[in-house]
């Protein structure tokens, strides 16, 4: 019946309007043409149907037009059409208040890109996408391929993402095909180095059925840990562990040879356990000791929500938006906080608390700087910053969390060696890519001589990108819209909304919210203190990027600016004076 609606009713002469705002102005019927219906009068199950044959976008658009079509683009039956023709193979609902919609926006807006940084192809590619994937959850890339977990536990295994070239160069093609690695997964974890080469093995945290007492048919649900070679997908090592015991996250710390796995308990507990890598290949049995993290031991009144991790730092965050740091070597201990003078190298897993002026969010941890989220949106960084990867806008260290005044409400942050990344949206709602630090090798596409402040990536950035990683190789972008994920930020109070961290208190002068002019000031200063023409421009282009205007203004304003100075280039080179 459905099939057959669509032709007749194109017959006849429907109104545009919403039906209950009345008929059309001016509504004097022409010879020839009948009388007009209104689209009301149909049975509300075949305009269902009708629209679920429409394009998601084009079902979101109609339903902007009229409460009438809200009402109906809105309505579960014809998400629930839609999502079975995205994903047939669906054959759950899904979970949360709206499970079609959600589902069927999850699987329409899946998607990860990726761009790399070496040879002549400098574009945002696609990989191919599972067709058994329920939206994509997380991703992380390996030494030779790629893994994905969706919102239903899958993990998949994404093969040939690379391959090697003649000459020995790395040529990147998008995943040509994909296999199923295991089900019931609840998370998964590699080597935390920043460079893939190191990631030779896949650690997944997943629920199983194990038989239970001899003689009697019932199981239970056990959390187990699995490990898998990262290269094949074959499975090398299980550890189960005890039926009461339930965990949500699992990451890794340390070298291989002393591989701490950490272990978060739904109820906010770590556990730890110590793997040598070195001989999980060889078929033997180990004994390995499940153990209360000291974090949890001395402080037993935390709850942790989340963790991060490098190989030789652990971060915390409390569900009171607290966070406890764990440095395990003198190195990074100095570059995070600028001294040894509370570094006890025989206690290495002595919690530290970081001092924070409100309750963080989420967080990125790089191998010697990381980077806080707080409820209002601001962005702390702290750690080296030799390169210029704090975003600070000088290479000063900094031991304490300090915050970037001119970028807010992030929607994902990434910290990698020598770099950061920030994923931000415009007030248009587009989406850019912002990074600082070392542009060698080009990983800040762009800025090939980086930058100590954040600016804006030359990458088209996906509408629905939701998380970001980079390697050594490539940046990569993972896009799906979880319409039950709304935004966790707050309005900062008006009493602690500054342009500085001190603000002068007793002056009859207006508040400036956003600091905009004591940030113009500096920038002004910056430019005049650069000795030539040339490097005023390239200054004025930073300063751009670090401004917060749409995407549109940041194109214009870097056209323009490339226009003056290829039109001052073409001139001649001249004597490059300094002017006054």
């Amino acid at each position: 019946m459905g099939e057959k609606a669509v032709p007749t009713l194109r017959r006849r002469r429907v109104k545009r309007s919403c039906p209950s705002c009345g008929p059309e102005p001016g509504g004097q019927e022409k010879k020839g043409r009948g009388n007009p219906i209104s689209v009301q009068l149909f049975p509300p199950e075949l305009v269902e149907h009708i629209i679920s044959f429409l394009p998601v976008r084009d079902v979101i658009a109609l339903g902007q037009t009229c409460h009438y079509f809200h009402e109906v683009c809105d309505a579960e039956g014809v998400w629930r059409r839609i999502c079975r023709r995205l994903s047939p193979r669906l054959r759950e609902q899904g979970s949360g208040v709206r499970p079609w919609k959600r589902a069927a926006i999850l699987n329409y807006t899946k998607g990860l890109y990726f761009q790399a940084f070496g040879g002549r192809r400098r574009c945002l590619s696609k990989s191919v996408a599972p067709l058994l994937a329920h939206g994509y959850r997380r991703f992380l890339p390996t030494k030779d391929h790629v893994f994905i977990l969706d919102y239903v536990g899958t993990l998949f295994f994404l093969k040939n993402a690379l391959v090697s070239s003649t000459l020995g160069q790395i040529q990147w093609k998008r995943a040509c095909r994909y296999v199923v690695l295991c089900r019931g997964a609840k998370d998964f974890a590699s080597d935390p180095r920043c460079d893939t080469v190191y990631r030779k093995y896949l650690y997944v945290l997943a629920t199983r059925e194990q038989p239970g007492v001899v003689g009697t048919t019932s199981s239970r649900a056990c959390d187990c840990v699995e490990v898998y070679l990262q290269s094949s997908g074959q499975r090398v090592f299980k550890m189960t562990f005890h039926h009461s015991m339930s965990f949500k996250q699992i990451v890794l710390v340390g070298q291989e040879t002393q591989r701490a796995l950490l272990l978060l308990t739904e109820e906010g507990k770590i556990y730890s356990l110590v793997v040598n890598e070195t001989q999980l290949d060889q078929p033997r049995s180990y004994t390995v000791q499940l153990a209360l993290r000291k974090v949890s031991r001395c402080l037993p009144h935390l709850r942790v929500t989340c963790m991060a991790s490098n190989q030789s730092s652990t971060l915390y965050i409390t569900d009171q938006g607290g966070v406890y740091f764990e440095v395990h070597t003198p190195g990074v201990y100095r570059d995070l906080f600028g001294t040894l003078q509370a570094f006890d190298p025989l206690d290495q897993q002595m919690p530290l608390a970081l001092s924070l002026p409100a309750k963080i969010l989420f967080c990125a941890l790089g191998y010697n700087h990381l980077g806080l989220v707080d409820e209002f949106g601001r962005i702390f960084m702290q750690g080296n910053n030799r390169y210029g990867q704090l975003g600070t806008g000088d290479k000063m260290d900094r031991g304490e969390p300090t915050q970037v005044h001119y970028l807010q409400c992030p929607i994902a942050l990434w910290c990698g060696l020598n770099h950061s990344l920030v994923l931000s949206q415009g007030s248009d709602f587009s989406k850019e890519l912002l990074g600082c630090g070392c542009g060698a090798g080009g990983r800040l596409p762009g800025w090939p001589k980086g930058s100590a402040s954040f600016v804006k990536l030359h990458v088209k950035v996906p509408l629905c990108a939701c998380s970001l990683c980079s390697t050594r190789e490539c940046l990569y972008m993972l896009s799906s819209h979880d319409i039950e994920h709304y935004p966790a930020y707050r309005d900062l109070p008006a009493s602690r909304v500054v342009g500085s961290p001190e603000p002068s208190l007793g002056t009859g002068a207006p508040q400036d919210p956003g600091g905009a002019a004591r940030a113009c000031e500096e920038y002004l200063s910056q430019i005049h203190s650069c000795p030539t023409l040339q490097d005023r421009m390239e200054k004025m282009k930073e300063i751009v990027g670090w401004m917060p205007l749409m995407a549109a203004q940041k194109d214009f304003f870097w056209e323009a600016l490339d226009m003056l100075q290829r039109a001052a280039g073409s001139v001649g080179p001249g004597p490059s004076t300094p002017e006054s």
